[in-house]
């Protein structure tokens, strides 16, 4: 038995999928697979941190938004951004304006520029589990909010100088750049969002 849920296609998906309409491109086509490179694991990284305390779909739906805010999330762009820049963003009805997640997204992207390049990348998938150790789940009760690894990624993070990365937060970066695969067992994304090891 599994929770998968047909959706208006006939196709199976996670439950959360099909709770609202911008839900299902991003499941089947994003959610779940490897995301690699500095600059895109950033932007899902101050994504997952503005979403704290929120729901997914309101920073999916503006997501463009954000991109256009913070330079398409160019970590090297984003680092020199000013006091004016902070303030222009706090008053963008395109974001989510949190001063204290604005504050945080420049603030990290300084740290990030002094890294050498791929060395986020190579930080974040150092975390991710060998497969075989996974289970597949079959319900939503059967997918952790947090992992020892998520726990272990967020200290390593922190210990680095990055904010706005708790357990929780780590753990859904984990689970939405494909470190971890956790379509349900039935759905039908989850073979296409099988996890690669980097460089292979």
């Amino acid at each position: 038995m599994s929770d998968a849920l047909k959706g208006a296609d006939g196709a199976l998906r996670c439950p959360w999928a099909l709770s609202a309409e911008d839900y299902v491109a991003y499941h089947d086509d994003e959610w779940g697979r490897p995301v690699h490179g500095d600059d895109a694991l950033y932007e899902r990284l101050c994504l997952e941190a503005f979403q704290s305390g929120l729901s997914w779909i309101t920073i999916l739906r503006r997501r463009e938004g954000f991109r256009t805010a913070f330079a398409g999330f160019r970590i090297a762009e984003v680092a020199m951004f000013t006091d004016v820049d902070k303030e222009r963003l706090l008053a963008d009805p395109g974001i989510i304006r949190n001063r204290a997640k604005i504050e945080a997204t420049v603030a990290n992207a300084r740290v990030l520029a002094d890294w050498a390049p791929g060395e986020l990348d190579e930080l974040i998938w150092s975390y991710a589990p060998d497969p075989a150790s996974r289970p597949v789940p079959r319900t939503l009760a059967d997918v952790p909010a947090v992992t020892d690894e998520s726990t272990a990624l967020s200290k390593a993070l922190k210990k680095r100088g990055i904010r706005f990365v708790g357990p929780t937060t780590a753990y859904a970066l984990i689970q939405a750049c494909g470190l971890v695969n956790d379509h349900l067992a039935g759905c039908a994304s989850r073979a296409a969002a099988c996890v690669t090891v980097p460089g292979t």
